[in-house]
């Protein structure tokens, strides 16, 4: 049986500059047409140089994590994680969009730096795995009326491909969306979504340097909680360690759905309040720390 994930060889095909802050990286390879997305906020791996600044072309099989973890520690390539923004199999093409913050991480600098023709290896479902590869959390129920989508510029990705989905559904349910980015320039919409209600909240406008500080803001003074989606807790709280990355996964059926993704303490933040204060059923939130801020 195929495994669900595997090793993908990919080139730069073009780079567009969405916004100051995102770039749109077009990816070509004949293999991609063994590649599938399964949800649109599909979660896959990028390798990069290793530590050493060397750059360890993987073999491809289904065993690629463990093949991974049999090299060197000093010479495997560094993972990070990104979403699937599309998959053409027919065009042997997938795109992932990077958020641009100079030449401070690997997967910045790789990005600001590739051009057309650079290869790179990808870690993504399988088109030949017999079930659902996993890999993303929006999987909301049928009957969902009204839906919350949360996110800071590395979970606008996901966001986005989230209010794409929607648009083709006949009857997309009522979307509240807050999204946080750095600069008012990065407020640009990809699409036409008349069923949301979006709310960008550029940093700059307030020169906050916290992340996620817009957001609970904007939350605490915008979002009415419906009545149908609130349960009163039991207890406190589990506490999620410091260096522990928090994410829960809805996994009720009510008409209402929430999808929080964000840096891990702005997440934390997030649920606090609205687990505690605003007292939601914890069935209809899926809570993801996509990163976590080292000062």
């Amino acid at each position: 049986m195929a495994a669900g994930y595997r090793l993908f060889n990919v080139h730069l095909e073009s780079k567009t500059l969405l916004s100051p802050s995102m770039l749109r990286c077009v990816f070509a390879g004949s293999e991609i047409s063994e590649m599938k997305l399964d949800g649109p906020d599909q979660r896959i791996k990028l390798l990069f140089a290793a530590e050493n600044g060397e750059w360890t072309r993987m073999s491809v099989s289904d065993t690629w994590y463990e093949d991974y973890l049999a090299l060197p520690r000093h010479c495997r390539p560094l993972l990070r994680t990104y979403t699937l923004r599309a998959v053409s199999r027919e065009r042997q093409q997938a795109v992932v969009d990077f958020v641009m913050h100079g030449e401070t991480g690997p997967a910045s600098r790789w990005a600001y730096n590739a051009r057309p023709g650079d290869e790179l290896q990808i870690v993504a479902p399988n088109a030949l795995a017999e079930t659902d590869s996993g890999g993303y959390e929006w999987l909301p129920h049928e009957q969902v009326q009204q839906a919350l989508l949360i996110a800071d510029e590395t979970a606008l990705p996901a966001a986005m491909g989230i209010l794409e989905a929607l648009a083709q559904q006949t009857s997309p349910p009522t979307v509240r969306a807050f999204f946080e980015v750095p600069l008012r320039a990065d407020c640009v919409m990809q699409g036409d979504f008349p069923f949301a209600e979006i709310t960008w909240l550029p940093r700059e406008e307030t020169g906050s340097t916290v992340w996620g500080e817009r957001l609970l803001a904007a939350i605490r003074q915008d979002v009415p909680v419906p009545a149908l989606a609130c349960k009163p807790q039991n207890g406190e709280l589990p506490e999620t360690g410091e260096d522990e990355l928090l994410w829960e996964r809805a996994e009720g059926n009510q008409p209402f759905y929430a999808w929080v993704a964000a840096e891990s303490s702005a997440v934390k933040r997030l649920r606090r309040y609205l687990l505690d204060e605003c007292c939601l059923d914890r069935s209809t939130l899926n809570f993801m720390a996509y990163w976590s801020y080292r000062a």
